[in-house]
C-alpha cells in the first residue's frame, strides 16, 4: 500500500486532521497534503515524528502491512434494540438448514465453487476441525474479548426460545468441559469478501446482509442468499470470525481483511436493550454512532491468535465457526473407534468423517478430471487439538467415493464414450432434450440437449445402484433418484445427467437451461421443481419441462442398459428351470369371461437373497373385470409349498394394486407386475428352492 493511502487511512482511524498531525511533528498542513496526494515523502527523521504521533513504530510505516494502534481498538459493537420496541429472537434464515456438518459441507463448498476464480484450476477448499482445551481455549477466549461477550451470552441464553436454549447448551458445554471446537473453513483461488463495508458487493452479503446471494452468473449453485446461514446455524454461539484474501484491492490492500458478526436474539444487557447481530471490528470513523464496526487490516500476530492465519497469499476467504456442533445426527454415532471414548454431538471423529463423506457424496464430480480438463474443485479435512494434528488432512477422492460414476464423467471428458454397452468398463452416453420456455412474454423457448451417461455399477460406490445422478454447471449432486420399470435381469448400473454447462460449454443453449434449472431448485438445491421463482419468471406450467426431461431420461437410461433378449434369456436360463407357473385350473362358468393367467414369468436372486420377479399377465376379453392376488410359494418335493410373503409388490403395465389385489385396466389383453419376495419368509436359502407363482382368483373376486 502506497505511503499517501495508508497515512491518510491512519489519520482517518484516529480521527485525527492533516492540521492535527502537522501541529504534532512542527510541519505544516501543506506538507502532510503532499504526503497524502503522493506529490512527495517525508524524510526519515520525519517519519519517526509520525510514528510518534500515531503510536507505532517506524517499522510499521515503512512495511504499511498494517493499521498503527491509533484510535479505538478492535472490539465489539452491538446494534442496538429497535426504537419502535421490535425484537428478533433469532436469524430466520439460519432455521432454514439443519445444525448438520453434511449440511455445511454442501452449502459452503457450493458458494465456495460459485467463487472460484476464472480459468482453469480448481477452487481448494479445506476443513479444519480444531478442538481446544486448557490453554490455547483461555488465550482464544481472550483473543475474542470474551469477557466483553459473556454478559450478552448471558442475557441470551435466559431467553426462552430455540436460540436462547441453543446458546445455554453451548456455554454449558464449555464452561462444564472446559472444550471448544472451532470449524474453520477455507477457499483458495476464489474471489474473497470484495466490496465496501455496506455498499453492494460480496463483503456486505456475507457480512451485513440477509437474503443476499450477490450471484449473478447463470452456473452458479446458490439463488437465495441463504446458504451462508449455514455456517452461523453449526455454530452453538452464533459466531462465524472471518479472514479474506482480495481478489481485488479494498482500500488499496488484499490481505488479512479480518471481521466477525455474532447473531443472538434480543436482550438486555445493564438494563439496555440490544437487537441481536453485534460485529468484531473497528469503529468507523465516519459514523457519529459508536456502535458501527467495520472491518479491519490486521496484523499477523493478531490472525495467528484468532486460529486464523492462511496458509498462502492466495484469494480466498476463512470462515471460523466457533463452538461448531453436529446435533442432527446424533442417531449416527457408532463408539468403539479408537480415540472415540467420549463421542457425542460434537466429536471432532464423527464430524471428521462425515464432512469427507459429504463432500464425495456431493461433489465428486466437481472433482472429476479429464486428460485435457482441470476439476473445478479440490477439497480435504483435516483435525487438530490445541494445535496438534491428531487426523491428518484427508483429500477426496472422487475415484474412491463414487468409482463408476466417476468413470462415467471421466469418459465424457475425454471423449471416450460409446452408444451401447458392449464390454466391462465402459461407459455409453446418448442426449435428451431439455426444451427451455421463453422468460414471460420474451419470445419463443428453445432445446438444450442434456447429456445421460450410464456405465456398470462398482461395490464400493457411495449409494445404491440403478441411480440417475442429476446436476448442472457447478457438477454438484441435485438428486439422485431410483430408475423406474428396469427390465428383468438388467446389470446394476450408474447413471449421470449432465445439464447446462455440465453438458459442456458448447452444448446448444446452456445458458438458458442453467438459468430455467437454477430458477426450479429449492434453497436447499437438491431437486428440479416447482417454484415459485419458476412460475413468475416463465409460467405456472414451466415445471412440466423438467417432468418430461425426467421421464425422457429414464427412458434413455433404460435403452442404454437394455439386456439383447437372447442374451437375457440365456442368462436367465438356470433360475427360469427353477420358476414355475402355479394354480389349480379353474373351470369357467358358461357365459363368463375368460380368467387372467400368467404368461411369462422371469427373475433374479437378489444380493440380499429375495426372489425378484417380473410377471406377464394375459388378459382375455372381458377378464379385465377379475381380481386377482399374486401369491408367491417355495417349490419343494413333498408336502404343502411354504407361502413366501412379498417385500415388494409393484404394478408396471395396464393394472394398479390395491391392498395387494391386481386390478385391470378396461380392455386391458395383457398386464405387468414386478415381485420382491421378503427374505424373512424364506424357511431356506432362495439359492437353495425353486420358486412357484400363483395368480389367485377367489370368488366375488370379480368386479
Amino acid at each position: 500500500m502506497d505511503f499517501g493511502p495508508w497515512l491518510a487511512r491512519q489519520l482517518k482511524q484516529s480521527r485525527m486532521s492533516q492540521a492535527d498531525l502537522a501541529q504534532q511533528i512542527g510541519m505544516t498542513r501543506a506538507a502532510v497534503s503532499a504526503w497524502i496526494t503522493g506529490r512527495a515523502t517525508p524524510r526519515e527523521e520525519t517519519i519517526g515524528k509520525i510514528a510518534d504521533a500515531l503510536g507505532t513504530d517506524t517499522g510499521t510505516i515503512h512495511t504499511r502491512t498494517a493499521d498503527t494502534l491509533a484510535g479505538l481498538p478492535v472490539s465489539w459493537y452491538h446494534r442496538p434494540a429497535y426504537e419502535d420496541r421490535g425484537r428478533d429472537f433469532g436469524n430466520a434464515a439460519a432455521f432454514a438448514f439443519e445444525a448438520d456438518v453434511e449440511v455445511l459441507a454442501r452449502e459452503a463448498t457450493q458458494n465456495s465453487l460459485d467463487e472460484r476464480l476464472p480459468g482453469p484450476r480448481p477452487v481448494r477448499v479445506r476443513y479444519t476441525l480444531h478442538e481446544l482445551t486448557g490453554e490455547t481455549l483461555a488465550r482464544f477466549r481472550e483473543a475474542i474479548c470474551w469477557d466483553d461477550l459473556l454478559p450478552h451470552y448471558e442475557a441470551a441464553a435466559n431467553v426462552d426460545q430455540k436460540v436462547g436454549r441453543v446458546i445455554a447448551s453451548g456455554l454449558r458445554e464449555m464452561h462444564e468441559r472446559d472444550r471448544l471446537v472451532l470449524l474453520r473453513v477455507d477457499d483458495y483461488n476464489a474471489s474473497g469478501l470484495t466490496g465496501d463495508d455496506y455498499e453492494t458487493g460480496r463483503f456486505a452479503a456475507v457480512v451485513r446482509r440477509q437474503l443476499d446471494s450477490q450471484k449473478s452468473m447463470t452456473g452458479a449453485g446458490g439463488s437465495y442468499g441463504l446458504g451462508k446461514a449455514t455456517l452461523w446455524a453449526t455454530s452453538r454461539l452464533g459466531l462465524v470470525i472471518m479472514n479474506s484474501t482480495l481478489s481485488e484491492p479494498h482500500e488499496g490492500r488484499t490481505e488479512r481483511r479480518l471481521i466477525g458478526r455474532l447473531d443472538l436474539p434480543w436482550r438486555e444487557v445493564d438494563g439496555r436493550a440490544w437487537a441481536g447481530p453485534a460485529w468484531l471490528g473497528r469503529p468507523d470513523p465516519d459514523s457519529a454512532n459508536a456502535n458501527v464496526a467495520r472491518s479491519w487490516w490486521a496484523d499477523p500476530e493478531s490472525v495467528e491468535r484468532l486460529h486464523l492465519t492462511r496458509e498462502s497469499p492466495e484469494p480466498g476467504t476463512s470462515f471460523l465457526i466457533v463452538g461448531a456442533h453436529d446435533v442432527a445426527t446424533l442417531a449416527e454415532a457408532a463408539p468403539g473407534t479408537e480415540g472415540e471414548e467420549s463421542e457425542d454431538d460434537d466429536s471432532v471423529y464423527r464430524m471428521h468423517k462425515r464432512l469427507l463423506q459429504a463432500l464425495g457424496r456431493n461433489f465428486w464430480a466437481a472433482m472429476t478430471m479429464g486428460e485435457k480438463a482441470q476439476p473445478l474443485l479440490e477439497a480435504s479435512v483435516r483435525t487438530l487439538r490445541n494445535g496438534v494434528e491428531i487426523i491428518e488432512e484427508e483429500r477426496v477422492d472422487p475415484r474412491v467415493t463414487q468409482p463408476s460414476r466417476t468413470r462415467a464423467l471421466q469418459a465424457f471428458l475425454n471423449g471416450t464414450t460409446v452408444d451401447r454397452l458392449t464390454e466391462s468398463g465402459q461407459v455409453a452416453m446418448a442426449t435428451v432434450p431439455l426444451n427451455v420456455p421463453a422468460l414471460a412474454g420474451l419470445g419463443s423457448g428453445s432445446e438444450h440437449r442434456a447429456v445421460v451417461l450410464v456405465t456398470e455399477a462398482d461395490d464400493r460406490d457411495d449409494g445404491k445402484p440403478n441411480s440417475v445422478v442429476t446436476m448442472r454447471g457447478n457438477r454438484m449432486t441435485v438428486r439422485t433418484a431410483r430408475v423406474p420399470e428396469l427390465a428383468l435381469g438388467t446389470n446394476p448400473f450408474q447413471a449421470v445427467l449432465l445439464a447446462g454447462h455440465a453438458a459442456g460449454d458448447d452444448a446448444p443453449f446452456a445458458d438458458e437451461a442453467e438459468e430455467f434449472l437454477r430458477t426450479s431448485e429449492p434453497p436447499e438445491h437438491n431437486k428440479w421443481g416447482q417454484t415459485e421463482e419458476l412460475r413468475m419468471r416463465y409460467s405456472a406450467s414451466a415445471y412440466r419441462r423438467i417432468a418430461t426431461l425426467t421421464r425422457d431420461t429414464n427412458k434413455a437410461v433404460r435403452e442404454l442398459v437394455a439386456v439383447p433378449k437372447a442374451k437375457r434369456r440365456e442368462g436367465t436360463d438356470r433360475l427360469r428351470k427353477r420358476l414355475a407357473v402355479g394354480g389349480k385350473k379353474v373351470t369357467r362358468p358358461t357365459g363368463a369371461a375368460g380368467l387372467p393367467t400368467l404368461d411369462e414369468l422371469e427373475a433374479r436372486i437378489d444380493d440380499h437373497g429375495a426372489w425378484c420377479v417380473t410377471a406377464q399377465v394375459k388378459v382375455p376379453v372381458g377378464g379385465d373385470t377379475w381380481h386377482s392376488t399374486p401369491v408367491a410359494k417355495l417349490d419343494v418335493r413333498s408336502g404343502p409349498r411354504p407361502l413366501l410373503k412379498w417385500a415388494e409388490l409393484v404394478a408396471v403395465h395396464n393394472c394398479e394394486l390395491i391392498d395387494g389385489v391386481l386390478h385391470f385396466a378396461p380392455g386391458a389383453r395383457n398386464a405387468t407386475f414386478r415381485g420382491v419376495t421378503d427374505v424373512s419368509t424364506h424357511p431356506v436359502r432362495a439359492a437353495l428352492t425353486g420358486l412357484v407363482v400363483e395368480l389367485r382368483t377367489d370368488k366375488g373376486g370379480r368386479a
